[in-house]
């Protein structure tokens, strides 16, 4: 019987629910009064508590699935349907210890309000039900509780990390933060590319001003006699000709090259020295192109991640403000004041520790509308413009089926916004411009669904239809053929119907 002390307790393992009795709370008292180590005591625990009901998982995937609803605090109905079988009923008074709070809260809920408990004294009555459930439970002993842990845990972590194609914001910041290293790295090269090949060839640095050019120029050319040699190397010069003028883009600044390599005062290196240069320039170069694939790449990702807020302030920006944030989420759950000052951290602790004025604005400072505003209006246009950056990141976050349209009706507020700082134009409401994208995705789904209904006939309609068409001209010519054979048909029944009813007539004037 299921008096007022009657206290059962659940358990949870990767091998499945363990439902146990208190059946001395004099014991129980006792234990938890005395050493932490007593709860190993299996004689003594044992005679506390008993096992009232165990439910097995049957597979893998239950497991599994058990253990990720119980992670969000959630009752499944395996569990659900448990309790409701080996829990007294409603009129009798006991209570049920879990582990957790909210499970026990969801499982309060669940069952009709059942007093559940989770306390110390619950915990330590847990310790001893997982440390002794092998004894407990027959059929978990030589490890199989362990394998079962063991595949349960590779299972749980590998559901966590699983890809999800979707939301892959993690790739945005490994890629933004390799794109900001090429940079650093780049120049860095670019630099030492410089310095290195000048000593053979300063006057190219003269003319050709831009970094990667200039590195695919000297890769190109080499040994500068090759394009300003004399008549023995007339052929050689023709040859390398065109190519710089395609490097270069321009005919002019080859023609410039070629015209200082001949006055060059560079010194002459040898083969070894000229093979370490080019080497490293071609290597320079390669880094160049594959920084440019990563870009493209980072591009395509922040169209599929967050096409909104890349829309309203670029892929770079919205992916460093990702980056800083940690992840989508993170960056859709923060307010939009903290978005404003997010990568002003330093700034910002700075100022309020010598109580000076708080930045206005962190990365979105490199969007092109801030540039654009006037001193006096860089504030009022940071904060509208991370006001619609936390509008973006939450449709592109929590929307199953997130688009640009969003993002560049944001971008075209916040244009209206410095029009209005500048000439005082009123811009259009938010609800406004809500409302009307709002239509247009309306319209735009109305009208996919129309060209999904109307399916083009293939091959095997177009035969059907002309088979039916036959059909229906042979039964055509059918009709035509055959309206004699009718009337002839028609007049037979007519004369058969008459003499059947003069025969009639005979037989009632017989009997009369």
């Amino acid at each position: 019987m299921a008096d007022s002390k009657t206290l059962f307790i659940l358990s949870e393992s990767a091998a499945g629910y363990a439902l146990f009795e208190v059946v001395a709370f004099e014991e129980i008292g006792s234990l938890l009064e005395g050493s932490m180590d007593t709860v190993t005591d299996i004689k003594r625990f044992g005679r506390a508590l008993k096992l009232k009901a165990f439910l097995p998982f049957e597979t893998a995937q239950q497991a599994l699935e058990n253990a990720n609803a119980i992670s969000e605090h959630a009752m499944t109905e395996a569990l659900n349907d448990f309790l409701e079988m080996n829990l007294p009923k409603k009129s009798k008074k006991y209570s049920l210890g879990v582990i957790d709070p909210a499970l026990a809260t969801a499982i309060s809920e669940g069952l009709g309000g059942i007093s559940c408990r989770s306390d110390d004294t619950v915990r330590e009555i847990l310790r001893g039900c997982r440390m002794h459930l092998n004894t407990f439970v027959k059929g978990l002993e030589g490890g199989a509780a362990e394998k079962a842990q063991l595949g349960l845990g590779h299972s749980y972590s590998r559901s966590k990390v699983k890809f999800n194609p979707a939301r892959s914001d993690n790739m945005i910041i490994q890629s933004i933060a390799l794109l900001d290293q090429m940079d650093k790295d780049l120049n860095t090269f670019a630099m030492r590319v410089r310095e290195w090949y000048s000593w053979h060839f300063p006057e190219l640095k003269e003319v050709v001003k831009d970094n990667i050019m200039f590195a695919r120029a000297a890769a190109y050319i080499q040994d500068k006699s090759t394009i300003c040699g004399g008549k023995s190397d007339e052929s050689e010069k023709e040859d390398k000709m065109p190519g710089l003028i395609e490097i270069l883009g321009d005919e002019d600044t080859a023609k410039a090259v070629q015209a200082a390599a001949k006055t060059s005062m560079g010194m002459e290196c040898s083969a070894i020295d000229m093979v370490n240069i080019i080497n490293f320039t071609q290597r320079m170069v390669k880094l160049a192109e594959f920084r440019k694939n990563l870009s493209n790449y980072l591009t395509e990702k922040m169209g599929i991640v967050a096409p909104n807020l890349s829309a309203l302030i670029g892929d770079t920006v919205a992916a460093r403000l990702i980056s800083k944030a940690g992840s989508l989420t993170n960056l859709a759950k923060a307010p939009a004041s903290t978005v404003q000052i997010l990568g002003a951290e330093k700034a910002l602790f700075r100022a309020l520790k010598t109580k000076g004025n708080t930045p206005k604005y962190g990365l979105i400072y490199h969007s092109t509308f801030i540039g654009r505003a006037d001193a006096k209006n860089k504030g009022r246009i940071s904060r509208y413009l991370a006001n619609k950056c936390s509008i973006a990141t939450r449709i592109d976050s929590f929307s199953d089926e997130p688009n640009r349209l969003y993002g560049e009706k944001l971008r075209d507020q916040v244009e209206e916004r410095l029009k209005f700082y500048e000439t005082g134009a009123a811009p259009r409401r938010n609800i406004d411009v809500m409302q009307e994208v709002a239509k247009q995705l309306k319209v735009d789904g109305d009208s996919d669904e129309e060209m999904e209904e109307v399916k083009t006939p293939s091959k095997k309609d177009k035969k059907k239809k002309g088979k039916k068409r036959k059909s229906m001209d042979g039964d055509s010519d059918e009709e035509m053929v055959t309206p004699k054979k009718s009337e002839k048909k028609a007049k037979k029944e007519k004369k058969s119907a008459k003499k059947e009813k003069k025969s009639e007539k005979k037989k009632r004037k017989s009997m009369s």
